[in-house]
């Protein structure tokens, strides 16, 4: 299949009430609509093809560019395919998503995540942030910048509340991700969410809710002291 063939199969595959949810969530034209379980079968048939996923995230289709990034390969791609798809993520189910699962897959991610959280961009500052928590989810603590973590985890506090809605939300899945799968700072992190309390986030129109962290974590590690490293954070 080329690209061509592949927006074509997206397009079948696009529902009116699928859009009408997504562009509740922040969703900007153009796309679809495809459900995510629909993809699923595409992006095993699609697995691998890095050129592709590379003609498919510049078509600027969420659908597409939420494809690219099932398909792609982090390790594979550049820093600077990497900063463009950051750059470019125009809503989070893409700077949530896509752009994390690859970058974290990079040599260069924390040191990309660590920059985009300065972004005034907020989409880009939430790809940063997801991006750490992805990385905590599946890097080895002993391969991540733990002080970092641990500054960042200090400043929250202070930082959380001045920030947007959307990055708030990211800001307090770092923290889960944190609590959940670093050993080294899973203390610290519960006490940063102890020290903020319930962060609160306008969701719009959803029924999205805002996990409380502290919760969360515990959740989360179901009984252990910290959480086993993922695979992937692709779902």
């Amino acid at each position: 299949m080329n690209l061509a063939d592949v927006m074509t199969a997206l397009e079948r595959k696009g529902s009116a009430t699928v859009k009408r949810i997504f562009l509740r969530h922040g969703a900007k034209e153009p796309f679809f609509g495809v459900k995510v379980g629909d993809m699923k079968p595409l992006a095993k048939q699609l697995k691998g093809r890095q050129e592709l996923a590379l003609e498919l995230y510049a078509t600027g289709n969420s659908d597409a560019q939420y494809l690219a990034g099932m398909i792609a390969d982090g390790r594979l791609m550049t820093k600077a395919q990497l900063e463009l798809w950051a750059r470019t993520a125009s809503w989070d189910m893409i700077s949530g998503t896509t752009v994390p699962w690859v970058a974290a897959e990079h040599p260069d991610g924390p040191a990309l995540a660590l920059k985009w959280i300065a972004a005034t961009r907020e989409q880009t500052a939430r790809a940063g942030w997801s991006t750490l928590g992805a990385l905590a989810a599946t890097r080895p603590d002993e391969e991540l910048p733990l002080q970092e973590f641990s500054r960042l985890l200090k400043g929250l506090p202070r930082e959380l509340p001045k920030a947007s809605d959307g990055v708030r939300y990211t800001m307090n899945n770092f923290i889960i991700a944190c609590g959940t799968y670093l050993a080294p700072l899973g203390d610290q992190a519960i006490a940063t969410a102890r020290a903020l309390g319930r962060v609160q986030v306008d969701m719009g129109e959803t029924g999205c809710k805002v996990p409380d962290a502290e919760s969360y974590i515990f959740k989360a590690r179901r009984g252990a002291a910290i959480a086993p490293k993922r695979k992937t954070v692709r779902c």
